[in-house]
């Protein structure tokens, strides 16, 4: 059983408190999302997160087959982390870690991403090809995505406020 990890880290131009307040939304997700994935909210998304909360989605992941997934937020720190777990969908196990914390002129925001492929060795052989880099392009788009909405972050940038 191999299980893959991503780790990504974004810094913006922006307070713990705002950044707190858009990841906190799990709406914001679909602006986040490239739109060919087809995210959409089916329930559970209509309030800022809680610990416990159960929300589906649909998403289209790859070669336009639809998916349901069905994550449940199961820790929540207010204004320095979350984890969201798959409860169902593509993965054999889907375990997210969202940190935040404030830098000099602005956050940090830190993915970690423990996961599984299904199919067993079917999964791991096309993992390379297949599934890492659909995650890795995800998470550019996420990347491009909020330092459209936010800012690109340099040291001497000055604090987005609004």
């Amino acid at each position: 059983m191999k299980i893959y990890t991503l780790h990504k880290k974004q810094n913006l131009p922006i307070s713990k408190a705002q950044a707190w307040d858009f990841l906190s939304r799990p709406e914001n997700l679909k602006t986040i999302t490239p739109d060919y994935m087809g995210f959409n909210i089916l329930s559970g998304g209509d309030r800022p997160m809680f610990a416990g909360q159960i929300i589906q989605y649909i998403v289209t992941p790859i070669m336009g087959i639809k998916t349901k997934w069905v994550t449940e937020i199961t820790h929540v720190k207010e204004g320095v982390y979350f984890v969201d777990e798959q409860r169902f969908g593509p993965y054999a196990l889907w375990h997210h870690k969202h940190f935040i914390k404030e830098i000099d002129g602005g956050v940090e925001m830190e993915d970690i991403i423990d996961y599984k492929v299904p199919f067993g060795f079917l999964g791991q052989l096309v993992h390379p090809f297949l599934v890492k880099p659909k995650l890795e392009e995800i998470f550019e788009y996420r990347t491009k995505k909020l330092e459209a909405l936010f800012g690109k972050y340099t040291k001497n940038t000055p604090l987005k406020t609004d």
